[in-house]
């Protein structure tokens, strides 16, 4: 396995920006744990750009709906907790990209494109969920979990199970 090397000011900044990043799922999930009958349904029939209809057609059915509301609420929750505690933060990663980039076409920063929540500033092509995308990319090139988490007792067990046999 080949060894990692971070100097102390790069291991802590990745970590620091990977818990802030991970308590802001986790809090946008248990918001939404804790809010009674919060629904995707304003923020799905909003949507704009070429997968508009996608996700006006999930808000339209109710069992879709249903399903999205449990995925979203719970997925943000869980994405949060791996990142914060560094524990199995690839599928953490990977399940923010995910989350993101739906965010993301769905409510696009486009030109002329108005939705009914205000925007937090004015952008064109470049926005929050597009830059916390790539900042996750660049995180699960950086695995500091192994290093400061719970993934660096995980893995280190099954190292030294794969030495002894």
């Amino acid at each position: 396995m080949q060894s990692i090397k971070y100097s102390k000011l790069q291991l802590y900044s990745l970590f620091t920006l990977r818990v802030l990043i991970g308590w802001y799922f986790l809090y946008e999930g248990l918001a939404k744990v804790f809010t009674p009958n919060w629904s995707a349904y304003g923020y799905l029939i909003d949507s704009k750009g070429i997968f508009a209809s996608l996700f006006v057609s999930l808000a339209e059915n109710p069992e879709m709906l249903s399903m999205a509301n449990f995925i979203n609420t719970w997925g943000l929750t869980l994405v949060g907790l791996s990142l914060v505690l560094g524990l199995f933060t690839n599928i953490g990663y990977v399940g923010a990209i995910c989350f993101l980039l739906l965010y993301y076409l769905s409510h696009p920063p486009l030109l002329f494109a108005e939705y009914i929540l205000p925007a937090e500033g004015s952008y064109l092509w470049v926005d929050k969920n597009l830059i916390l995308m790539v900042t996750m990319v660049v995180l699960l090139l950086f695995p500091t979990s192994k290093i400061i988490g719970f993934d660096r007792l995980i893995f280190r067990k099954n190292i030294v199970r794969s030495n002894k046999l």
